[in-house]
C-alpha cells in the first residue's frame, strides 16, 4: 500500500518538535507518533511502540513513550537503549540536560521459549552502568546526526550474551 502523496507529503513530526520545544519549551504537545496508521492493513502486526512526549521542565528533557506489546527479553532492551539514546539527542539539539526517560508499557510479557534465558540473566550480577557521550566534534544537529561516529559508549562492561528466537 504506498499512500504518498507529493502534494501532500505529510508532517515532518521530529522537526516540529524541536522547531516548537526551541521557541515554546512549556508546550505540552511535543509528540510524535511513531507509525502510520493508514498501513495498519498492510502490516504483520501494529508497532509494539508508537508514541513519545519530550517534556522540558527544571532545565532537563524527559522523555515518555508508550508501547502497547512488550517482549522483555529481546524487545523492551533494545527500545530502552534507543529511547535513552533519543533522550540524548533532544537533550543535545535544545542545550537541556537529560532528565528521565519513562515507558509506559501495555502488555508486557516473557515468552515460553525465553524462560531459560531469563532465568539465566536473572541470576546474573549487574554491572556497574556506562556512561553516553554525543561529542561535539561530529554534531552538525539531532536531524543530521549519524551513529556512526557520533557517540562514545564509556565503561561499558557485559556479561555473555544471551540468545533467543523471536516469538511469534
Amino acid at each position: 500500500m504506498d499512500n504518498f502523496d507529493p502534494k501532500n507529503p505529510g508532517i515532518d513530526q521530529l522537526k516540529n518538535v524541536i522547531d516548537t520545544a526551541k521557541t515554546n519549551p512549556n508546550d505540552r504537545r511535543l509528540i510524535v507518533n511513531a507509525w502510520n496508521p493508514t498501513y495498519k492493513e498492510s502490516m504483520a502486526l501494529p508497532p509494539c511502540h508508537y508514541s513519545y512526549q519530550i517534556l522540558i521542565h527544571n532545565n532537563k528533557v524527559n522523555l515518555i513513550w508508550n508501547q502497547r506489546s512488550c517482549d522483555m527479553f529481546i524487545g523492551v532492551p533494545f527500545n530502552i537503549a534507543s529511547y535513552a539514546m533519543l533522550l540524548l539527542l533532544f537533550a543535545k539539539e535544545l542545550g537541556y540536560e537529560p532528565g528521565v526517560l519513562r515507558g509506559n508499557l501495555g502488555d508486557v510479557h516473557i515468552y515460553e521459549n525465553h524462560i531459560p534465558q531469563v532465568k539465566e540473566q536473572l541470576k546474573r550480577e549487574p554491572h556497574k552502568l556506562p556512561t553516553m557521550e554525543i561529542p561535539d566534534e561530529n554534531w552538525n544537529g539531532m536531524l543530521n546526526w549519524q551513529a556512526q561516529n557520533g557517540f562514545k559508549l564509556k565503561d561499558y562492561i557485559c556479561h555473555e550474551k544471551l540468545t533467543g528466537d523471536v516469538a511469534r
